[in-house]
């Protein structure tokens, strides 16, 4: 997997493109702020010709979902997975480890690994990560940062369920790379000898 970062609006929001080198691609927190980001995605795509497949939404807070519409419009029929209704947002089917069961699978069906969703809510209720065990990759949005976690003090925050939720996150293989929702790129082993949270 080629993972493409794009930091966009006023709060430098990761946004994650991941292709599989064939042509397909998904997206995570799509946080495209106007015209000039959106141009900036399309640009991207195009050169590289990629088709998106599917959306990968960590919590709606509205610098991970403001790119939303872009894809909407340009992209109808593009899947959206993501924990919180109010947005449109459909949830994956799950089995207890966490696996997605859905019969029509979207990544499969396009040559690319299938997430493992992890229910991580403290930041906010419907926070959720995408672990991809194959390509020891895990994306974190506002839960997980390089030496850090998101701050609880918003509405739908809960500092004993982000605690809770952090450690379920370091029961991951160590080598895993986390791709959070700000800043830059970091591993669970690091994390767990740096951050002062956990």
């Amino acid at each position: 997997m080629t993972i493409k970062t794009f930091y966009f609006n006023p709060y430098r929001e990761c946004t994650y493109v991941a292709d599989n080198g064939q042509g397909q691609c998904f997206v995570v927190d799509p946080g495209m702020y106007g015209e000039g980001e959106e141009q900036r995605m399309a640009d991207y795509l195009r050169k590289n010709s990629l088709q998106p497949v599917a959306l990968l939404i960590t919590h709606a807070h509205p610098d991970h979902i403001c790119g939303l519409d872009f894809f909407r419009q340009h992209y109808p029929s593009l899947p959206v997975f993501g924990t919180n209704y109010e947005h449109g947002l459909r949830e994956y089917s799950f089995d207890n480890s966490g696996s997605n069961t859905s019969e029509d699978n979207v990544f499969t069906r396009n040559n690319l690994p299938s997430p493992q969703v992890i229910r991580t809510p403290g930041h906010k209720e419907d926070s959720v990560c995408f672990y991809f065990e194959q390509d020891k990759m895990l994306f974190t949005g506002d839960t997980l940062f390089q030496e850090s976690v998101g701050r609880t003090d918003l509405e739908g925050g809960d500092t004993g369920l982000l605690l809770q939720s952090l450690h379920r996150l370091m029961e991951l293989p160590e080598d895993t790379v986390v791709y959070p929702g700000h800043a830059y790129p970091t591993t669970i082993a690091h994390e767990k000898e740096y951050n002062p949270y956990l």
